[in-house]
């Protein structure tokens, strides 16, 4: 054993070559499973690291980060569970960002980029952040709240080298239109402004001098405040654009308006994906028409198409890639992707009224198995629907056999096949059985335990698995925790899993990031018991106005090099 570790160390690269080395790889996986090799390792990808991600903010503390990486000039980091996007978590809950920005100040003085998502940023944070960079340069927001105009202004009158400001998705109350003005006249650095969120009032004069100003800018999304007018007229400064997200479509135009708009999106050469088009009719979507032949993405999403309007467009994206619709567009527009789009790779179809259950318009195994006879590339699917059949997702699943991600979403609960009212446990086994690559699984319908042996016997790269009211017993959830041996988040709700479900996952959840379970069959004992079992995962029971002394309603599980998190709310009980 001396003699190998003697022969190691004189074989081994110099410090500065291997630092060389190292600077070229940005996986962090692959950065991870570098710095596990040897003290050596450890140390030159600890000194060479710039990048960092942080799938969860509590799994480890900003002191922990900042002994560790001295050099960070990129930051991605999560905070809430998926879960909190179905209003599954109660507010005030966690995941402030400000902690880790007064740490950021203090010993990462040359930070230029931070991506946040699920977050809580208060105006204060925004304004420190603002503040403590002199360098700074890209901000993302996603699905973050807690902010208002007042922070947007810090960030727009501070950050002179600001190239990205993205709000996507993001919570926002008593936001104006005003912060736009705040940038200085002598800035010109924008490259991408996303601000398609925000539900206010934009000042238009303030974006466009804005946008003017911004000659580099490429990526430009617009709230639904911007009219097909003044959409025009931002066109005009920014042809090269590669990203563009359009405002309303809903505006009585003259004939030379009609023109205008037509042609400055014919100038549009270089777009590849285009999204926004709120209210767009069959009147006014031929605008885009000039500017879709070199599209890659397609996000209709907020667009309430008809199968007739979707079908005349798709003939004229080519290129698609990717393509987000709303269910409206119903079958027959799904028959059209199929026929238009043989290069897609994703389809998400989203529902108009999730709510809604007793509406029985929207798509079906129909269109899906439409799409599926025309994209054979297809590798990502979400899919809202009313009804499905075991037999159109095995042969959806033959017609497209690598799919990663497949996330089918019965809306009805506990949802047989409407036409054999047998359970859904074949569909979901022949996506397993022939989906050797899938990385992403979301199950919904009629579901007995015979699935859940199925997902643990053949999905071997599963990562992320996504469950509700589904399941028949704990051997459900055991078959998967002791099958699935990539399997990195598990979200499950309304299920009949309970403690010895919960409990079957102790050699498991070290290696996971998290665990989230809700109106399951779980009690504060059997909590309680997996805390004392595995000491070094953080167990959050979630108490809400229906909890009680002895039942579990919502879980959170992760693991956590810092222990229990600080900032626990007064309704969530730390085992």
């Amino acid at each position: 054993m001396d003699q190998d570790h003697k022969k190691l160390k004189e074989s081994s690269f110099p410090c500065e070559v291997l630092e060389k080395v190292l600077s070229f790889i940005d996986s962090h996986k692959d950065r991870s499973s570098a710095s596990l090799v040897c003290k050596d390792w450890y140390d030159a990808e600890r000194w060479t690291r710039s990048n960092l991600f942080i799938g969860n903010c509590y799994s480890v503390s900003p002191e922990i980060v900042a002994r560790r990486f001295p050099k960070i000039k990129s930051v991605r980091l999560k905070g809430k569970p998926r879960f909190s996007d179905f209003n599954l978590l109660p507010q005030n809950w966690g995941a402030n960002v400000h902690a880790w920005l007064v740490m950021f100040a203090k010993v990462y003085p040359s930070l230029e980029e931070l991506r946040l998502k699920r977050m809580t940023v208060s105006d204060e944070s925004l304004d420190l952040l603002a503040r403590s960079f002199p360098g700074f340069k890209a901000l993302s927001l996603s699905s973050c709240d807690g902010f208002t105009d007042e922070g947007l202004k810090a960030i727009a009158t501070h950050c002179r080298n600001l190239t990205e400001l993205d709000i996507a998705d993001s919570v926002t109350e008593d936001i104006g239109g005003g912060w736009l003005s705040c940038f200085p006249e002598s800035f010109t650095s924008l490259e991408i402004l996303n601000c398609a969120s925000l539900q206010c009032e934009v000042s238009f004069d303030a974006l466009e001098r804005l946008v003017s100003r911004c000659k580099a800018l490429r990526v430009l999304q617009v709230n639904e405040s911007i009219n097909l007018e003044q959409l025009q007229r931002l066109l005009v400064q920014v042809p090269h654009l590669t990203r563009l997200g359009t405002g309303s479509f809903m505006q009585e135009l003259t004939v030379r308006q009609y023109k205008d708009l037509q042609t400055a999106f014919s100038n549009c050469k270089n777009l590849q994906a285009l999204s926004g088009l709120w209210d767009a009719t069959s009147v006014y979507l031929p605008f885009v028409y000039g500017a879709c032949a070199s599209l890659t993405f397609l996000n209709l999403s907020e667009a309430n198409l008809r199968s007739g309007e979707l079908a005349k467009l798709l003939p004229h994206c080519t290129s698609l890639r990717r393509l987000w619709v709303i269910d409206t567009v119903g079958d027959k527009g799904l028959e059209a992707v199929g026929s238009s789009c043989p290069l897609l790779e994703e389809l998400r179809v989203f529902p108009l009224d999730p709510y809604d259950l007793d509406n029985q318009q929207g798509v079906t195994e129909a269109g899906f198995l439409a799409v599926s006879r025309g994209c054979p590339n297809l590798k990502y699917v979400l899919y809202f629907c009313r009804k499905m059949t075991n037999d159109a997702v095995v042969t959806i699943v033959q017609n497209c056999p690598d799919f990663t991600h497949f996330r089918l979403c019965i809306m009805n609960p506990g949802e047989p096949d409407h036409l054999t009212n047998e359970p859904m446990d074949e569909a979901f086994g022949a996506v397993t059985k022939t989906c050797t690559k899938l990385r992403r699984l979301s199950v919904s319908g009629l579901l007995t335990d015979k699935a859940f042996e199925y997902i643990g016997k053949f999905a071997k790269n599963l990562e992320t698995l996504s469950v509700a009211f589904a399941g028949s017993s704990d051997r459900g959830m055991q078959c998967v925790l002791e099958g699935c041996p990539k399997l990195r988040k598990l979200e499950i709700r309304d299920c009949l899993f309970g403690n010895a479900a919960l409990l079957s996952g102790l050699d498991k959840y070290e290696t996971m990031r998290s665990l989230w379970m809700s109106a399951c069959n779980l009690t504060i004992k059997g909590c309680k018991l997996l805390a004392k079992e595995m000491p070094r995962l953080n167990v959050e029971v979630i108490q809400d106005e229906w909890s009680d002394e002895t039942h579990a309603n919502k879980v959170y599980v992760y693991r956590s090099v810092a222990g229990p998190r600080r900032d626990t709310p007064p309704f969530v009980l730390t085992l």
